[in-house]
């Protein structure tokens, strides 16, 4: 048999590693019901609670009235429509970058901008930590690829030294498994030291991060001539669906001429574009909710501090708690479902090996007492995991 499929699943099963997906049964709000029963989930990236509010509901329903429920075709063909192109403009603004280009995914704008930037002749280079979708748009580029140690500065210097052609600097804002922010002001400084661009997908910090919600762009106060590509994704913080890349008048619409992810593929939906202008709205003017965001995150690393938990260094709604072992990792999630609570484990391909933990995201939907719910359970549970080890 060439393809010995069963074995490979057997592999995964017995290294503790198997996925399944939980089956949602309800809004994406913090009490879900999954695979049959009501959950207080701390799993989802919905981080400013926007994902079931009822005005983006309502200008999607409206969107759907006028708009219909699909793209139609790609937006070089038929498919660009008018709502598309006010978000393109809003995100522009809320950046404050002259364009901004839409995509259906995250994984489609990552891979659209690298390959469309940098080829044969050309170098990578990425964090050791990046997403997979921005390492696997530097593998297939076609250009040089070297990934430099995580948030590491003077490894980024010394992979610099050694690139040909352009060369490009791609990493993300806030790492996605681990939380943590990346050190871009001395990530940009090295890079302009060697002519080189940078790229950098802020899929999790837009909404969470900036005094307008505006990211780690407006975290640290950078411009367009520190990251020359900007990357967001529109289903987490925004609450909606598809992403976006900003930048110069020149990078878009070399991006529509040359990104083939862009020129191939169906618009999203009119009116879920129609749904993110109210969320973009609702995030730029609703700053309590990132308030009461940070707030939650502080809470929970004093509680979690006061039980021992390993925490990361992470001052963003992803707060994981490393385990180290697979299996030590899904025995606590196992224990706290079975107090009514959703905490997913964390395992290798995703995670390096020896670094399984449990991936707490918190909501501005979360309420203060549900957040006490989770610290009672992680007390509960926590020394029967510990004492396994």
């Amino acid at each position: 048999m060439p393809f010995d499929l069963a074995a490979r699943l057997a592999e995964r099963h017995a290294a503790h590693l198997f996925r399944q997906r939980p089956l949602l049964d309800s809004p994406q709000v913090p009490l879900v019901q999954v695979d049959g029963r009501q959950l207080l989930a701390f799993c989802s990236n919905d981080y400013l609670g926007l994902a079931n509010h009822p005005e983006v509901i309502r200008a999607l329903q409206q969107g759907a009235d006028k708009w219909g429920v699909g793209g139609g075709a790609s937006h070089l063909v038929i498919g660009h429509s008018a709502p598309h192109h006010e978000l393109e403009e809003a995100l522009a603004a809320f950046t404050g970058r002259p364009r901004a280009l839409l995509f259906s995914t995250g994984y489609m704008a990552n891979l659209a901008a690298v390959t469309a930037l940098v080829g044969q002749g050309d170098t990578v280079l990425e964090d050791r930590l990046n997403h997979a979708s921005l390492l696997d748009a530097g593998l297939l580029s076609g250009a040089r690829f070297s990934r430099y140690l995580h948030n590491d500065a003077v490894s980024l210097s010394n992979r610099l030294r050694k690139a040909t052609g352009n060369t490009l600097v791609v990493t993300d804002g806030v790492f996605s498994m681990d939380g943590d922010l990346a050190d871009l002001p001395n990530l940009c400084a090295e890079a302009k030291a060697s002519n080189a661009w940078v790229m950098v997908d802020d899929a999790h910090g837009f909404g969470p991060l900036g005094a307008s919600g505006g990211g780690i762009v407006e975290h640290f106060g950078l411009g367009l001539d520190d990251v020359q590509v900007l990357v967001g994704t529109l289903g987490k913080g925004f609450g909606t669906a598809g992403a976006f890349v900003a930048g110069s008048e020149e990078l878009i619409e070399t991006l529509i001429q040359f990104a083939r992810p862009y020129i191939y593929t169906t618009s999203q939906p009119p009116a879920v574009a129609c749904a993110t202008l109210k969320s973009l709205e609702l995030l730029r003017t609703e700053g309590w909710r990132r308030e009461h965001l940070n707030k939650l995150v502080a809470r929970f690393r004093q509680g979690a501090a006061e039980i021992g938990l390993s925490l990361m260094d992470s001052p963003t709604p992803i707060q994981p708690i490393l385990i180290g072992d697979s299996e030590r990792a899904l025995k606590l999630s196992a224990l706290l479902k079975e107090r009514g609570l959703l905490v997913g484990a964390i395992r290798p391909p995703t995670v390096p090996v020896g670094s399984a933990r449990l991936r707490v995201t918190l909501s501005a939907a979360h309420s203060e007492a549900q957040l006490e719910q989770l610290l009672a359970a992680l007390a509960e549970c926590w020394p029967q995991v510990r004492d396994d080890a």
